[in-house]
């Protein structure tokens, strides 16, 4: 499947500002980041200055300037999960991980009775302990 060009995703946004995030996010997942010529376009679609843009991209963790080809581990580092252990997992995670997996902290993926958590893509893996979590990180 292709992945849809900038026009062809501003198209499908009516240019109000509330379709802002919407917008970034639909970017974020095609391109792998909004970079400056994606915020202009943007910027132009939504009639806000890049200046407006920017301060939306750069004041979210979820959307990056460049893109990031490693697949990627977002291991919740959240109080629930702290309680739960999660902080004597970073290591271990990032041990294995290296160079070729990025191991990214987020804070609530919302599994807080079930946590350690992590997201890979759109799944969600819950009571992780340093093995599991390894073989998760090692998988991708």
């Amino acid at each position: 499947m292709s992945r849809p060009s900038l026009t062809a995703i501003l198209a499908d946004f009516a240019p109000e500002q509330a379709a802002l995030l919407p917008i970034l996010h639909e970017v974020q997942a095609a391109f792998g980041c909004v970079d400056a010529q994606a915020e202009a376009a943007i910027a132009a679609h939504l009639n806000l200055s890049r200046a407006e843009v920017h301060g939306v991209v750069s004041f979210y963790h979820d959307f990056t300037a460049t893109a990031d080809p490693r697949p990627c581990v977002e291991l919740c580092r959240a109080e629930a999960c702290q309680a739960r252990g999660v902080e004597a997992l970073v290591a271990a995670a990032e041990a294995a991980a290296g160079s070729r997996v990025r191991v990214k902290t987020v804070y609530c993926l919302g599994l807080c009775s079930s946590g350690p958590a992590a997201r890979t893509g759109d799944t969600l893996h819950a009571r992780l302990d340093e093995a599991a979590l390894t073989a998760l990180v090692t998988s991708l």
